[in-house]
């Protein structure tokens, strides 16, 4: 198959999720690359059938009946070559997967808020669900961290600790720990367990040998060379190598499927994260995207740091979803919190009910106007509950400072949070509930109230989940990932502006005025959503002028703030609603305003 970017033409992307596997066919027209076609195909990685390829074939067939064009054979290879002006075959294939529950990694470290935190992201960002972590300091008793550890199945183990020349005491002892507890790995019974060392170097040849006696060990670079710096690369590329060597080769029909592309497989959250920090990098914008599933919620953010340089991060709340984990989003929010979106009267009893029978059937869809409002009121709670998530770990460090022994135990002054929403240009939403919510207005009003967004943010939705397939693309040809993902992938909602306020000082009243290409528009009125239809598509130039000095609409207090924005069919939604939203029972206000809501939703499908 080929692979120089100047020959491509035709190229087939799967992703192999855990219950459905998506195949997208992106082609090379005359005027820039498009995504023309798509199939789908249940997931076959479990028993019966425990061949992740039957089902690929299955979503491939759906492919070539809908494009008319030959792509499937009966040769060793599953696919037709594509010959010249033949109209038939595909140049290439890739794929990324989160079958049979994704990458599952189990962290360990000596300082939680140090090392192991820096662990996490560098799992995070590598496409990993974090199942436990554990450190010297985490107020656990030996035996308790044990057998924490022995009840854990991981893919992989990443060990760290310690700053470079620092001491080997502790580490050396989480090795111990991690050999006395002998965890088994996930798959491969007979195999040792892949663990990456990624801590004190002086350390490196004492925790290789202690490791080696039950794992198979590699050693990288430490995630933490330095208080004051992270170095999360080498440990990252680790793990997509033990995640080809050791996950997925020993995965059902992975192996197989691995022979068809000559391009490694990457974990989809992987996948969507280097298409997120592409376009970060392309618009030179702080962008926030999050993939809502049935069982957990990834976010993902891209922020420029206090030196300049954009910072990524990811972090999955394994926790929260829309189905399999809808009961957990009930339980951390609380009845009240997902009642407060409810434009109408529900007992507490019969919510649960109803969120209960979801869980247990999980690929139920709303089926009343009323079931829809539920679903999209457990959305913004799991949009809120994950972004706190987030925000705790998408954490900058302070450089350029001298550190002793003392400030590894008082970090706070040198940590600072990255994602700043004030700051942020672009939120993309993408799953079922955000991608196919009946109308545009509905996913808009998700992100805004779910995120609590402020200031001026550019809102957007992926069309048809397509951006794990970009993704892998962006790895062969990133233009061609760039031109379907700005075009065809994206879909621009619209606008949201929401300035922040002192209540004390602004109670009513008219809180800033909109100006779009120099033509005034609108206002935002305190307490109230409203919306601004706005004619034709393309970009603006968007200018929000506050009227009071205490209002900040992204600028600082009383500054206007001017942005180029991309125009949707949702308009301008302006909100008054100070925040942070108000977290409480339900009262007769709340439903007034959500009331209003539902009429601007209604009012946006009339004109639809």
């Amino acid at each position: 198959m080929k692979t120089d970017p100047k020959q491509l033409r035709t190229v087939l992307v799967t992703d192999c999720g855990s219950t459905t596997t998506k195949a997208l066919l992106f082609e090379k027209k005359e005027d820039r690359w498009h995504q023309t076609f798509r199939g789908e195909a249940p997931t076959t990685v479990e028993e019966p059938t425990s061949d992740v390829t039957i089902g690929a074939v299955n979503a491939f067939r759906e492919v070539q009946e809908l494009s008319g064009r030959e792509i499937l054979n009966d040769g060793p290879s599953p696919f037709v070559e594509t010959q010249a002006d033949a109209g038939e075959g595909i140049d290439l294939y890739l794929s990324t997967s989160s079958a049979g529950g994704g990458l599952q990694m189990l962290v360990a470290g000596v300082v939680h808020n140090i090392t192991t935190e820096s662990a996490e992201r560098a799992a995070l960002g590598a496409g990993a669900i974090v199942m436990e972590s554990v450190s010297a300091d985490d107020g656990r008793e030996d035996y308790e961290r044990i057998e924490t550890i022995r009840h854990t199945k991981p893919d992989i183990v990443l060990v760290t600790g310690g700053v470079d020349g620092g001491s080997t005491a502790h580490v050396v002892e989480m090795a111990e720990t991690l050999v006395a507890a002998s965890p088994r790995p996930r798959f491969g019974d007979t195999l040792k367990l892949p663990v990456i060392y990624a801590g004190n170097a002086e350390a490196a040849a004492e925790v290789s040998q202690i490791l080696s006696k039950r794992a198979q060990v590699v050693v990288v670079p430490n995630v933490r060379p330095t208080l004051e710096r992270e170095n999360l690369g080498p440990a990252r590329e680790a793990i997509h190598e033990f995640f080809l060597s050791h996950v997925m080769s020993h995965s059902p029909g992975y192996g197989k499927l691995m022979s068809w592309s000559p391009v490694s497989i990457m974990p989809t959250p992987a996948a969507v994260g280097d298409i997120v920090q592409m376009y970060a990098k392309k618009t030179g914008q702080n962008v926030l995207c999050v993939d809502i599933g049935g069982a957990t919620t990834d976010v993902f953010s891209v922020f420029a740091d206090r030196q300049g340089q954009h910072a990524f991060n990811r972090t999955v709340s394994a926790n929260l979803g829309m189905s399999y984990s809808v009961a957990n989003v009930l339980v951390e929010a609380g009845v009240s919190n997902i009642k407060r979106w409810l434009p109408f009267k529900i007992s507490d009893s019969e919510l649960q009910d109803r969120l209960r029978n979801k869980m247990i059937r999980p690929t139920s869809i709303p089926q009343t106007v009323e079931d829809l409002w539920v679903e999209q009121a457990v959305c913004r709670e799991a949009l809120r509950l994950s972004l706190a998530h987030h925000r705790s770990l998408a954490i900058g460090l302070e450089s350029g400072k001298e550190k002793g022994i003392a400030d590894v135990f008082k970090q706070s002054s040198d940590r600072y949070e990255l994602v700043d929403l004030m700051k942020l240009d672009v939120a993309i939403g993408s799953g079922g509930v955000l991608s196919h919510a009946p109308t545009r207005t509905q996913a808009a009003l998700m992100l805004i109230e779910g995120f609590g967004l402020e200031g001026i943010t550019q809102l957007a939705v992926d069309s048809i989940f397509m951006m794990p397939h970009l993704g892998v693309l962006a790895s062969v040809h990133s233009e061609a990932a760039r031109e379907i993902f700005e075009n065809d992938c994206l879909i621009y909602l619209g606008s949201s502006v929401v300035p922040v306020y002192p209540e004390r000082k602004v109670r009513q009243g008219i809180l800033a005025d909109i100006s779009l290409d120099g033509r005034l528009v609108g206002q935002v009125e305190v307490g109230k959503v409203t919306r601004i239809f706005t004619e034709g598509m393309g970009k603006a130039v968007l200018k929000v002028l506050p009227r009071h000095s205490s209002v900040n609409v992204g600028a600082g207090a009383g500054e206007s703030c001017e942005r180029e924005v991309v125009l949707g069919e949702c308009g301008i939604i302006c909100d008054g609603r100070n925040r942070p939203l108000t977290v409480a029972e339900p009262t007769a206000t709340a439903q007034r305003q959500v009331f209003s809501n539902v009429g601007l939703i209604l009012e946006g499908r009339e004109r639809g």
